[in-house]
């Protein structure tokens, strides 16, 4: 399929809408109210810290809504004020964050059922309008909509249609796409959807072992069992990895994502040589400014002495676990949660383990003084935040 042909052909057809509709002002009241918090604009006036009694909150400088995910949002809300009395679905989860998708569903915005992990669009009538969420939706999923004519609002950031752009041009070039990224997340799926030749690594230990074999060979078998479910149809690692591109789920780890692509570079130069690399070798950033800037943004605050740190978003939201992963590796006492629910009691909360496991931590609140860390990912309202911080400021008022 010509992927670049049809997302021409989509964006002129007078079903689709990547614009809003003209209600911005109205939504923009309505989201300050529901999302935006005063408390977390007094610390970010006060250089990021607040201190309440035994308590000192230290907000990482960047963190919270990206722009665009509030794009995402604000196109949902303006989609239903648009469109108050048409029925209207949404491909996924509009972006990770419990409250926001909660709110969706209070607006009548109904997500399209799934059986058996396949997602069931004979729900979906002409007319009806669906929105594409701000991870975006695959070729496939766009095609069934658009010859179902119904009403497309396309809400996905344009971080991840410059990622999509990007496999275009290896697939052009007849490149192999190597992906970092989670092969069941939807940004990914939708990414490799674009693709022509296409592997997923989640990490640079599976990119290390496919560099190996690109350098020495081995077990063909073994490789495609390993990476089963993350490689298009057909692939053959002893044909298809002869030329190679760089893409990644813009929510993965910034470092990890250029160490994949510096490692890639040099294997190519090694075994085809520095005159041939362009014609084996090719890479665009694709990282996304916000991700990027959430995680330095993380990584200066674990310098500063922290007694804990509360990491807040969506259990599946991946920007959040990669700042997860940032406090893990510097063995600060991390804990992610997704509402002010999680905080059971002064010595128990409930949290997301790295390995997705949900676990109860007991004495988590340290006593006497002490000096917090709080960050969330791009998915995360201000006023989530909010919560958090005034629970741990009561419990610790009372304690």
């Amino acid at each position: 399929m010509d992927t670049k042909a049809f997302k021409r052909s989509l964006q002129h057809s007078e079903n689709y809408n990547r614009k809003g509709f003209g209600h911005k002002a109205e939504v923009s009241t309505q989201l300050q109210s529901e999302y935006q918090s005063s408390l977390i604009q007094e610390i970010r006036d006060r250089n990021y810290i607040l201190q309440r009694g035994n308590v000192t909150i230290r907000l990482a400088q960047a963190f919270g809504f990206c722009w665009g995910v509030e794009r995402a949002v604000a196109m949902a809300y303006e989609t239903r004020q648009h469109f108050p009395t048409e029925r209207i679905w949404i491909t996924n989860e509009i972006i990770h964050n419990p409250s926001v998708n909660q709110r969706m569903q209070e607006m009548e915005v109904q997500f399209i059922p799934v059986e058996a992990n396949k997602k069931d669009f004979s729900v979906v009538d002409q007319g009806d309008v669906v929105i594409l969420p701000a991870f975006g939706a695959s070729v496939q999923e766009m095609q069934i909509l658009h010859d179902k004519g119904c009403q497309i609002v396309d809400t996905t950031c344009p971080w991840v249609s410059k990622v999509w752009n990007t496999v275009e041009k290896h697939k052009k070039g007849e490149f192999t796409s190597i992906i970092h990224g989670k092969y069941k997340h939807e940004e990914t799926v939708a990414t490799s959807s674009f693709a022509g030749k296409y592997l997923i690594v989640l990490n640079l230990q599976e990119a290390e072992y496919v560099a190996n074999y690109i350098l020495n060979g081995g077990n063909r078998e073994e490789f495609l069992t390993k990476f089963a479910k993350a490689f298009s149809d057909g692939f053959d690692p002893d044909k298809d990895l002869e030329k190679v591109g760089i893409a990644n789920q813009t929510t993965m780890l910034k470092g990890e994502t250029e160490q994949i692509g510096k490692l890639f570079e040099k294997t190519m130069m090694q075994k085809y040589g520095p005159a041939a690399l362009n014609q084996h070798f090719q890479s665009f950033n694709t990282i996304c400014d916000a991700t990027q800037e959430r995680q330095d943004a993380m990584l200066e605050l674990v310098e500063h002495n922290l007694d804990l740190i509360v990491v807040i978003g969506g259990f599946n939201s991946s920007n959040t676990t990669q700042l997860q992963q940032i406090a893990f590796d510097r063995n600060i006492p991390s804990y992610h949660i997704d509402r002010v629910g999680r905080i059971l009691s002064v010595n128990a909360i409930e949290h997301r383990q790295l390995t997705g496991e949900l676990t109860i931590a007991e004495n988590w609140l340290p006593e006497g003084e002490i000096v917090v860390g709080v960050t969330s990912g791009a998915s995360t309202p201000d006023k989530v935040v909010e919560d958090i911080i005034e629970k741990i400021f009561a419990f610790k008022a009372n304690w």
